[in-house]
């Protein structure tokens, strides 16, 4: 069962990373131990762990886990009594990553808005035959959907700034 677990873990460390490296625009090490340090959760890994683990070298794993602080993408946490630090995913990455989508989708809504009242003007002046004047509809439910889903992730953002969600 605990194989089973760990291949499902590094499958996914994989194909998080892969998403990570594209969207992040990390290095395919970093983004792999961005996605392991995900997917392991708030107990924390630690340098040790990820040296064994991700099979690289101990100055790629320390190279790239430095990157990661000096991004604010990952923290680290110390015990009582242990001399290791556990890295831990930073909850500020994600809200900054929020609110990276949220302004994205306000550029887009503005855009359609501009486009939509553009092909209303040209609508009423120009085009007089029906069957040629452009069709609004998709302009309007698309700014709703931004509308709506602009509000949903905020509630999301609202949670993890409030600490709602221990990550």
């Amino acid at each position: 069962m605990k194989e089973n677990v760990c291949k499902e873990k590094m499958a996914l460390v994989e194909k998080l990373g892969v998403h990570l490296e594209k969207r992040e625009h990390l290095a395919p090490v970093a983004a792999r131990i961005l996605s392991y340090i995900i997917l392991t959760g708030k107990q924390g890994t630690t340098f040790e762990d990820m040296v064994k683990i991700l099979c690289a070298s101990k100055s790629t794993i320390s190279t790239h886990l430095n990157h990661l602080q000096d991004l604010n993408k990952i923290v680290y946490f110390t015990k009582t009594g242990d001399r290791k630090k556990y890295f831990i995913i930073n909850k500020d990455m994600i809200v900054q990553h929020i609110d990276n989508v949220i302004n994205e989708w306000q550029e887009v809504k503005v855009l359609h808005s501009e486009i939509k009242n553009y092909k209303e003007k040209i609508n009423n002046h120009k085009i007089e035959n029906e069957e040629e004047k452009f069709e609004l509809s998709f302009h309007n439910d698309y700014i709703q959907f931004l509308d709506e889903a602009s509000a949903s992730i905020e509630v999301l953002r609202k949670k993890l700034i409030d600490n709602q969600f221990h990550i």
